[in-house]
């Protein structure tokens, strides 16, 4: 089963090998035909610590790493 992939910004790094990164969409509404933006915030784990508030960052499903935690960073090379 393929992964999905998220990109947004990273918000808080204040816990250790955590990130909280707020992905936005942009939706039409179905009556009103508006373009309207829906967010909402993912903690990832980022092992090394190396993101820091403000980072645009790529997120991907993975298994459970805590009770919060089914993200993790993805490293592009």
């Amino acid at each position: 089963m393929p992964k999905r992939i998220l990109q947004g910004s990273v918000v808080s790094h204040a816990n250790d090998k955590t990130v909280t990164v707020l992905v936005e969409r942009r939706i039409t509404h179905p009556v009103l035909k508006k373009t309207i933006r829906k967010s909402k915030k993912y903690r990832a784990h980022d092992a090394a610590n190396q993101f820091k508030t403000g980072d645009v960052v790529r997120i991907r499903e993975c298994a459970p790493i805590s009770k919060t935690k089914r993200w993790e960073v993805v490293i592009d090379a």
